[in-house]
């Protein structure tokens, strides 16, 4: 771009990060498939190693196809910087690393996807952490929990499974206040349709298996740092604005401003945890989010029309998709996520667990996977597969309950998608 203009998020999600490469000319990002990097000199390697050059090391560090991917996602979400890893639980790992400590806890929503509010109950546990699970939609409940050893709050913008959508200013309010971040997970929502930083939130978290790759092919997960919270305002992230130990006593956030979030992450997180994104799958995700404002616009139109149809189906007992008029969240839902409110959504079926059950089983077009994001519609009973490690008490709150199923509405024909359902519904309340 010649002229000062900000582009568009079309331009953007095709363009940001990117170049011709300047060894081939290659008009698309290469898979860099390569483990090191030659070094000019031994002064060089020591500027790397010391952050006073950036540059390429080791590829569980960083990468130059996974580094394009990087800094895309941080454009589109508005960020300073991104971290790329793995899969989507281990950016949640690595988004809370420069945060926590043994004793030190985060509150949480308890609408989250059941494998993170396994990961947050269980799993961080052994890490000396711990999560504090709260209605997020009670702000006093919210602002109640979080005491001196709490270091974030997390939730999700469209909730997985139940498709509720979080008051993220309000939220965001309530962690500056605190002096902790908020970390939002826009997985289900997607840069496209929300902003999270825009409206507050430190940290952005996605699973990009989901819809910035678009099409079921690799796993991955990304951070996303606003760049804007001052670490050392309080002695609460001594990784971050003391002298850390574990990178020779470097004071990451006095030496690197609004990007030390981003290379603690790198130099110390992906060091240390080895939660690496391989360069083949940073290669599928770039080329799934060339067209993710396409596919969004689609997946979003869709999803009104399958919602409104299964609302008025009498075998159905509720839907709870947020882009419906009915739904306690619709006037939210238009605030948060303006351009729609996503594809991903619940709805009960009348004969209970058994007829969701033999309803997944009955589908021919959908898809049944435990995953959502995808070009292709899929389907899910999720109290019995990825929440089902939940106690019921924890099934009803994250809107997975026996007689739901959850659905991530595709980009097929809207007509072939209800006509599926139309015909499973059939099957499974006969």
């Amino acid at each position: 771009m010649t002229d000062a203009r900000t582009p568009g998020f079309d331009t953007l999600q095709i363009h940001a990060g990117a170049s011709p490469d300047p060894a081939t000319g290659a008009r698309q990002t290469p898979i860099y498939q390569t483990t090191a990097y030659v070094f000019r000199d031994a002064d060089h390697a020591a500027a790397l190693f010391n952050l006073q050059e950036v540059g390429y090391i080791y590829s569980r560090l960083t990468n130059p196809t996974v580094s394009v991917l990087a800094e895309r996602i941080a454009t589109l979400e508005g960020g300073a910087g991104a971290v790329c890893c793995s899969s989507g639980h281990a950016a949640q790992i690595m988004a809370l690393f420069p945060l926590m400590g043994p004793g030190l806890n985060i509150v949480a929503s308890t609408r989250l996807y059941g494998g993170t509010i396994t990961q947050f109950s269980q799993t961080i546990k052994r890490f000396g952490w711990s999560a504090r699970f709260v209605d997020t939609d009670d702000l006093d409940a919210v602002a109640a929990a979080i005491d001196d050893n709490t270091r974030a709050v997390f939730c999700e913008t469209i909730a997985n499974p139940g498709g509720y959508v979080s008051d993220i200013p309000a939220l965001a309010a309530i962690a500056d206040a605190a002096g902790v971040p908020l970390i939002v997970d826009n997985t289900s929502a997607s840069p496209y349709l929300c902003n999270p930083i825009a409206m507050g939130a430190t940290l952005v978290v996605h699973s990009t298996t989901k819809y910035l790759t678009g099409n079921g092919t690799v796993t991955g997960g990304a951070v996303v740092d606003s760049g804007k919270f001052d670490w050392s305002a309080s002695d609460k992230f001594p990784s971050l604005s003391a002298p850390e130990p574990a990178y020779h006593g470097l004071k990451f956030h006095e030496a690197l401003g609004p990007m030390a979030f981003t290379f603690h992450s790198i130099a110390v997180g992906l060091r240390d945890l080895g939660m690496t994104m391989n360069p083949q799958g940073a290669h599928y995700t770039l080329m799934g989010i060339e067209t993710l404002s396409l596919r969004m616009q689609k997946h979003v139109a869709n999803a009104v029309k399958v919602a409104e149809w299964l609302e008025n189906d009498p075998r159905i007992d509720s839907v709870t998709y947020a882009g419906l008029p009915s739904s306690p969240y619709h006037d939210r839902a238009a605030r948060i996520c303006p351009r729609g409110a996503g594809a991903l959504f619940t709805f009960a079926v009348k004969g209970g667990y058994e007829a969701c059950v033999k309803l997944v089983d009955s589908l021919e077009l959908f898809s049944h996977v435990a995953n959502l994001g995808d070009t292709r519609s899929l389907i899910i009973h999720s109290a019995s597969t990825t929440h089902r490690q939940l106690s019921p008490e924890q099934l009803v709150a994250a809107g997975a309950a026996p007689n739901m199923v959850r659905v991530s509405i595709g980009i097929e024909d809207a007509d072939d998608i209800i006509a599926d359902l139309d015909q499973g519904l059939a099957k499974a309340t006969a």
